[in-house]
C-alpha cells in the first residue's frame, strides 16, 4: 500500500519510489518503483502524460480518483512488494 504523505514539507521520496499525486485534492503519495512494472499501472502513466504532457510543474499527476488510486495498489502491494 502506498504511504499517503501530506504536502506540507514536499520531501524527496525514499530510494526504490517516486512520487504521484491523485485526484481533485491533488493528494501525494510515495509508491514503490516496482508498480512501474505492472501494465495497468504503465496505462495509468500513458494516460497522465495524454492529458497533462511531460512538462507538468506539479509533478506526476494521476488522472484517477483517489478511491480507485488505492484500489489499484492495494492489488499491486499484493503482487509487486
Amino acid at each position: 500500500m502506498p504511504k499517503k504523505v501530506e504536502t506540507e514539507g514536499r520531501r524527496r521520496a525514499p530510494k526504490g519510489h517516486f512520487v504521484v499525486y491523485v485526484g481533485n485534492e491533488m493528494k501525494r503519495f510515495v509508491v514503490p518503483t516496482s508498480y512501474l512494472k505492472n501494465p495497468i499501472f504503465q496505462q495509468l502513466l500513458d494516460k497522465a502524460a495524454e492529458e497533462y504532457g511531460f512538462d507538468n510543474q506539479n509533478g506526476i499527476v494521476l488522472p484517477c480518483d483517489e478511491c480507485s488510486f488505492n484500489r489499484l495498489t492495494a492489488f499491486l502491494a499484493k503482487h509487486y512488494s
